[in-house]
């Protein structure tokens, strides 16, 4: 695939997220609200596909590693856990605001996000899921946007949008106001990720953060799936 076509992949995996809820949905005859306890199995799936896909389609211009501009030895502990402090802060701190800007609820989080899942799914997923997402997430938006987007403006604006509206749909819910606050909760972070990356072209530090944070989110998973009674203790929180 040429080059120049690498970014026009960012809107698709919002949509194939959207078919996929859509499909278990029709398929289990459940609702959306009922499965979207899955939103992490899900990712993890769509993560495997996105992988899988981006190493065929830039096999032969150097793989992923050429892609996201990695060189080996680069990165250091310290920018390492510069990154996931500034992303956990941002997240955390962003996810707050807009949780009080729609729900008028601080601190507000969606139960669904912490749901358990069986036991057996939530062992395999705490691995999974940020290893998966970490390469899956950046490949797309800093590697086929940020990294292949020429005009300066546009390489941030385009990418930061498309990774921040992934979030709306995962899970897929047909709530106008869950899907504003999702998206409020990730933009300011992946403006300033995607400025970074512009900036430095080291996509370690920021997907290793990521992936830390997400394992953390693997982890509440893991726990409320493991331990009677722990998903109600966090929702009454």
């Amino acid at each position: 695939m040429r080059r120049k076509l690498l970014p026009f992949l960012m809107p698709i995996r919002s949509l194939v997220f959207i078919v996929v809820f859509v499909l278990i949905s029709v398929i289990s005859r459940k609702e959306l609200k009922d499965i979207s306890n899955t939103w992490s199995v899900v990712a993890s799936a769509v993560n495997i596909i996105t992988i899988a896909a981006l190493i065929l389609i830039t096999r032969r211009d150097g793989g992923l590693s050429k892609l996201l501009n990695y060189e080996k030895g680069r990165t250091t502990p310290k920018q390492v856990i510069g990154m996931s402090v500034l992303i956990l802060c941002l997240g955390m701190g962003f996810m707050y605001l807009s949780g009080f800007l729609c729900y008028g609820i601080i601190p507000y989080a969606p139960p669904m996000m912490i749901a358990p899942i069986p036991v057996p799914l939530a062992v395999i997923n705490l691995i999974l899921l940020p290893v998966s997402t970490a390469i899956a997430e950046n490949s797309i938006y800093l590697g086929c946007g940020v990294g292949t987007i020429n005009n300066r403006y546009l390489s941030v604006i385009l990418p930061s949008f498309f990774f921040a509206l992934q979030h709306s749909f995962i899970p897929t819910l047909p709530d106008i106001r869950y899907m504003v606050y999702r998206f409020l909760s990730f933009l300011p972070l992946t403006i300033v990720l995607c400025i970074i990356y512009r900036k430095t072209k080291n996509p370690m530090p920021i997907m290793t953060g990521h992936a830390i944070i997400d394992f953390l989110t693997a982890g509440q998973i893991l726990a409320t799936s493991a331990i009677p009674g722990f998903y109600d203790m966090m929702t009454a929180l």
